[in-house]
């Protein structure tokens, strides 16, 4: 059933919205106008979901590789060469990246295409659609999909140009951040009474009344960085329309996982509690521009977990693929998994590894001597070696492709851990969105939760800590305790302060996409971690990219850059 709002859409982008996404305010050309659009319910639906069907776009990838890797959640280094893609992993770790970064040219024009596709459905729809009771409630949706669009451009970039009506196509420039916020408080607000309040299977996927609440929080939240004014009163108040709904619970520990799986959505464990706002992904699905992407786990296990290993008998996810595995966690990030009841350490790969789940049957690799170790120097560089996987907490760099240098001839100051079994070991894995056995290519079928009701409540905590009003009896002790009751049977905690609300944002939301907003929120984006020194204040926000500037020369870059 989760599948039915993606398969309802119909796509109608064509190639020129690609060539020219790159800024925020292109004509767009499609073969949907009210002239020649049907004038029926079906039609009305196509136009509906086209904005929703290009939020699958970059979500699961790119943009969460500029999230992540930007962090100390997770790196993705060289293999040997490998994954370098043109330094944009590198840039990302070193905070390093400049206007020609390939994921900062990416997410913008995804953003921008979001943005444009809102505003022309919206002025179809408030066109050729007839009033009724749906009419408004269609047009609040459209609203808040650009709406949250925008928030993205803005929490990334901060001054962005507010392109709001379709067939001005007028070049505009950057606004203040501020007025950025204070156009989408305004919008969101106006949105919220057409919203639907209904949570079930016809609303999955869709902004609702909630989504629109949780939108606003995490604004509230960031408001005083966004904009130098506090709102965590009103941050406070968002998140108890939500939790005074009844709508949503904190799900337990049996479904935590469960989530997360391939199988998530409106009526599966975990995720019919907890899942506020998703976008629903379909392994087989085309999505926007012939692209529905979550890859996860091809990023994620190790390339001796999959498909790979069959060869010696073994799958050990079942996935039809090679993974290639080289992305991993920092050991920074991984300290804060340090309570070893917590349901939520089981995301993660760590450690031997093992084909059974009692830990009697070792999962093997067979290759050559030089294939484990690169720079193995006896005598049999061809000889058969196996070994049992083992996933170690550091990545090491031991090569640097630039430069031709390996650790016994010269200092390595690249960002490459070489091309062996030792280097593709290394890191721990994370495998929230679990590998998902049932697709019949990479991709996958696990929706991904953008809002979720245990943020909400972590939120609330949070803004409580920092100078927000207590309500409705609720303290930030009783709200975190209240999550973590439902994640690890160790005993509650007597006290709470800012840093246990930030590590505990940590262990549940790893993986999710919101890591930088929560690091540059608690003033930690500058600090150090893995390889990356660079404390460099004005990189909270990144370049306008190169081809943005191009396409309109009336964006100022940003400050910095």
């Amino acid at each position: 059933m989760k599948k039915i709002f993606r398969q309802l859409a119909v796509l109608f982008i064509i190639p020129s919205i690609i060539s020219s996404c790159h800024k925020l305010d292109v004509p767009i050309t499609t073969e949907i106008t009210p002239s020649v659009y049907p004038q029926d319910s079906l039609g009305y639906i196509q136009v509906e979901l086209t904005p929703y069907v290009a939020l699958d776009g970059y979500l699961a990838q790119e943009y969460f590789f500029q999230q992540s890797y930007s962090t100390d959640e997770s790196m993705m280094p060289a293999h040997g060469g490998n994954w370098y893609d043109g330094a944009q992993n590198m840039q990302m770790h070193y905070h390093t990246w400049t206007k020609d970064n390939g994921y900062l040219n990416g997410n913008w024009g995804w953003m921008a295409v979001i943005i444009s596709s809102a505003n022309q459905a919206i002025s179809i729809l408030n066109t050729t659609m007839p009033a009724g009771t749906d009419k408004q409630m269609k047009l609040a949706e459209l609203k808040m999909v650009r709406d949250y669009s925008i928030f993205m451009l803005m929490d990334n970039w901060g001054n962005v140009p507010l392109d709001t009506v379709y067939g001005d196509f007028t070049p505009h420039t950057n606004v203040p951040r501020a007025q950025v916020f204070a156009f989408l408080e305004s919008d969101i607000k106006s949105c919220i009474p057409s919203l639907s309040t209904r949570v079930d299977q016809t609303t999955y996927g869709r902004f609702t009344a909630y989504g629109a609440y949780a939108l606003l929080a995490k604004m509230y939240l960031n408001a005083e960085y966004y904009t130098g004014t506090q709102r965590y009163n009103d941050c406070i108040a968002a998140c108890d329309n939500i939790i005074s709904s009844g709508r949503f619970t904190i799900t337990d520990m049996a479904n935590y996982l469960a989530m997360f799986y391939p199988a998530n959505g409106p009526t599966s464990p975990g995720s019919e509690d907890e899942f506020i706002f998703a976008v629903p992904f379909n392994a087989n699905g085309t999505g926007w521009y012939g692209r529905s992407a979550n890859y996860h786990a091809r990023y994620d296990v190790p390339r001796s977990m999959g498909k790979v290993a069959a060869g010696a008998g073994f799958n050990y996810f079942g996935i039809p693929y090679d993974p290639a595995g080289p992305a991993s966690t920092l050991p920074e990030f991984y300290a804060y998994f340090y309570d070893t009841n917590d349901v939520r350490n089981k995301q993660w790969l760590t450690g031997l590894q093992w084909q059974d789940a009692n830990k009697t049957i070792p999962l093997t690799v067979t290759t050559t001597n030089v294939g484990y170790n690169q720079y193995y120097s006896g005598s049999d560089p061809g000889g058969t070696y196996t070994y049992q996987v083992n996933l170690t907490p550091n990545v090491v760099l031991r090569q640097d492709i630039a430069n031709g240098q390996d650790p016994y001839n010269g200092v390595s100051n690249g960002f490459d851990v070489g091309n062996d079994e030792i280097a593709w070991n290394q890191g721990y894995r994370n495998v929230k969105f679990y590998p998902d056995a049932t697709s019949t290519s990479r991709n996958q079928n696990n929706d991904i939760p953008i809002f979720r009701y245990s943020d909400i409540i972590l939120t609330k905590a949070e803004a409580i800590l920092r100078g927000g009003t207590a309500t409705n009896g609720s303290s930030a002790l009783s709200l975190v305790n209240s999550l973590r009751a439902n994640r690890t049977p160790s005993p509650a905690w007597t006290d709470v302060t800012l840093d246990s609300v930030y590590n505990e944002r940590c262990r549940e939301l790893t993986w999710e996409g919101w890591h930088r907003n929560d690091m540059i929120r608690f003033g930690k984006f500058e600090g150090a971690w893995g390889y990356k020194t660079n404390a460099d204040t004005y990189r909270r926000i990144f370049p306008i990219p190169t081809s943005a500037l191009t396409l309109n020369p009336s964006l100022k870059q940003n400050p910095g850059y």
